[in-house]
């Protein structure tokens, strides 16, 4: 392979993007359960173990851990399927709103994070504006789907309406709450079955076909909880809107997603549709008309941040 096609593939293989959320819809865990699957770490902490000492790995702050919430920007590297992960971990806390702002500037696309019961917020609207602004990729996580969640149509139905961005369900619930069953996959015509687990370490959810597996689909999610998602989904298949690439690309489609990310359900499922459809690193335009190519020869990154003194046990400098 020649030094141009080494260059091209590790280009191509390479996934830069953030996550943009409100304060607690579960930003941390999604990413600590990004992590794990990536095998970065063993063991995924929890924001709300502050009692016992054990933080999320991402919040190392004094100040994170005590408040329980990410106010520092930093980058965590893992690989997944032959793909280079680079995830800018942002505060969703609006006190550190502006860190955010710069992140985005250096990322390729967004993975946008919604609280099943509270639908769009405040800080989500004001990062999803910034996304916007650059017209790069939003995908959508609707996470906490195993407790109390709004009506699916109405939880899309705001996302339009008020983010202006038209949806494109690629899995869909099985209930909610303690009804919730799973997701039906849209490209896979598959149900991943919610087994209620609370799991802390990688675990694949059972899959069962809806072509082929229907009667131990019935007898494990049950007749009518399938059914009555099943016929919502081909509304939704039928009636929706199609996929556009051109409008996904831009940032006018959202493919959208559901799980639990602290029961780490649906996670995998969706990182893996996320790694193929999210774009390669792509050029840059300076304000004075120039442009960077991530295929240029004395190009090797894009600084957008500097930060000092991080670890008080050091004299520490990191270029982010």
């Amino acid at each position: 392979m020649s030094p141009i096609e080494q260059r091209q593939r590790e280009v191509t293989r390479r996934r830069t993007f953030a996550i943009i959320s409100h304060p607690d819809a579960g930003k941390t865990t999604l990413t600590e359960k990004f992590l794990l699957i990536g095998g970065a770490i063993r063991l995924a902490g929890s924001v709300k173990s502050r009692k016992s000492k054990k933080f999320a790995t991402s919040d190392w702050m004094e100040l994170e851990k005590q408040r329980g919430i990410s106010v520092s920007t930093s980058v965590m590297n893992f690989e997944h399927a032959d793909f280079a992960c680079n995830l800018l971990d942002t505060p969703g806390h609006q006190d550190f709103s502006e860190d955010t702002y710069r992140t985005l500037s250096a990322a390729d696309c967004a993975i946008m994070l919604l609280d099943g019961a509270k639908g769009v917020e405040p800080q989500t609207i004001k990062l999803f504006e910034v996304c916007k602004l650059r017209r790069i990729p939003i995908f959508t996580f609707i996470n906490k789907m195993d407790r109390f969640a709004r009506d699916t149509f109405e939880l899309l139905d705001e996302i339009e309406k008020v983010l202006g961005i038209n949806t494109f369900p690629i899995t869909w619930p099985i209930g909610s709450g303690e009804d919730f069953k799973g997701v039906i996959h849209r490209h896979k015509r598959e149900v991943h079955y919610f087994e209620g687990r609370n799991i802390t370490t990688e675990s694949l959810a059972k899959v069962f076909s809806v072509d082929h597996d229907k009667e131990t689909l019935f007898q494990t999610v049950g007749q009518e909880a399938f059914e009555t998602a099943w016929d919502a989904f081909e509304m939704v298949t039928t009636a929706g809107h199609e996929f556009d690439h051109d409008a996904f690309a831009h940032g006018a489609l959202t493919p959208v997603f559901f799980g639990s990310a602290m029961t780490n359900f649906g996670v995998r499922a969706f990182l893996e549709e996320f790694l193929n459809m999210a774009p390669a690193p792509a050029g840059k335009t300076f304000s004075d008309g120039s442009q960077a190519s991530p295929m240029d020869e004395d190009f090797s990154g894009f600084v957008f941040k500097i930060q000092a003194n991080m670890d008080p046990k050091h004299r520490d400098r990191i270029d982010f």
